[in-house]
């Protein structure tokens, strides 16, 4: 129950990045500035409760030359997957409709679910089948019900080529976060990705001369509040919630269960914005519930769902205990 419940905050927390970057654009900002704002601010923030966490003794700083060659590589591949995820989105939002994007985006729990298939790591089973339906097409009537053709933002090709993109970079994120890099702490990894984010908006906005615009909220105090937000609770906090749900109940879960992002996404913009919240909306967000409420019944009777990762991993009970206490919350 603890995977899920913590997937399920993670993707609330992101639900709140469209109106967020919905009050952050129109104070001015740009795309990728916000999205490097947003990273430094959150790797700063996982980066203090590390040293906080080592401090006091509650793990140990995994050094990269500790590491074998395949889990600093697969650790790479999912710091450069976080950047390219976050950019491809951020920039579709200012081409395309936000709900087009998502549509688009949010197609990759079922690429997560194809890739485990394929890889062995996952039985299609009847529960599994019926919790990906009711998931995707929960999604699909919360999103879809916000497109609107007289919005003026028509269909633009690298808008959802860019939305694909990020669809991909979150499956391969997904896709070797499972037990690509197991020794690095949760919170060690999400600093890594995160700050991976970082230097790779700054580097870009430098080449591009957009070098400017990352000092503007320097000039802007009233955007620090939304700045610290995006920071904290929609970049730091969400991003650990979600590597850590991805290690204790797998990938496939983990992505069915974040299609609850939306319906966040979308009731916060019907408070927030003013958008109407229409029936639909609240039906799709059931299935997706009961998606979730599937799954997690469907983890086998008496095994921790810690354990049944580290049984597909190859590993034996008591070391996959030991794999779920090292993220941050065990003793």
């Amino acid at each position: 129950m603890f995977g899920f419940a913590i997937v399920l905050l993670g993707a609330s927390l992101f639900g709140t990045l469209g109106p967020l970057s919905h009050f952050i654009y129109a104070g001015g900002m740009q795309p990728i500035p916000f999205v490097a704002w947003r990273a430094l601010l959150g790797s700063l923030t996982v980066g203090v409760f590390v040293a906080w966490r080592i401090h006091r003794g509650s793990e140990r700083l995994i050094r990269p030359w500790e590491l074998r060659p395949r889990e600093r590589a697969t650790l790479g591949i999912a710091a450069l997957c976080g950047a390219g995820l976050n950019i491809g989105m951020f920039v579709a939002f200012d081409r395309i409709s936000i709900a087009l994007a998502l549509l688009v985006f949010y197609t990759y729990p079922a690429m997560v679910a194809a890739v485990d298939i394929a890889a062995g790591r996952e039985a299609l089973d009847r529960s599994k089948w019926l919790a990906l339906v009711l998931a995707l097409g929960g999604m699909v009537a919360v999103v879809a019900s916000q497109l609107d053709p007289a919005a003026g933002i028509g269909f633009d090709g690298i808008g959802v080529a860019l939305a694909l993109s990020a669809a991909v970079c979150q499956t391969i994120f997904v896709t070797v976060s499972r037990d690509g890099y197991r020794r690095v702490p949760a919170d060690q990894a999400t600093t890594v990705v995160i700050g991976t984010a970082f230097v790779v908006c700054l580097t870009i906005a430098l080449l591009t001369g957009a070098g400017g615009a990352l000092t503007y909220p320097l000039t802007q105090p009233s955007l620090w509040p939304l700045l610290l937000f995006a920071g904290l609770f929609a970049s730091a906090l969400p991003s650990l919630c979600f590597l850590i749900g991805i290690r204790v109940i797998g990938g496939m879960r983990a992505g069915v269960v974040m299609l609850w992002e939306p319906v966040v996404g979308v009731a916060l913009a019907a408070l927030l914005l003013g958008e109407k919240l229409q029936p639909i909306q609240l039906l799709g967000g059931a299935a997706i519930l009961t998606a979730a409420l599937i799954l997690q019944r469907s983890t086998p009777v008496g095994a921790s769902a810690a354990t049944v990762e580290g049984s597909a991993d190859g590993l034996d009970a008591a070391d996959a205990e030991a794999l779920a206490m090292h993220v941050p919350g065990g003793p």
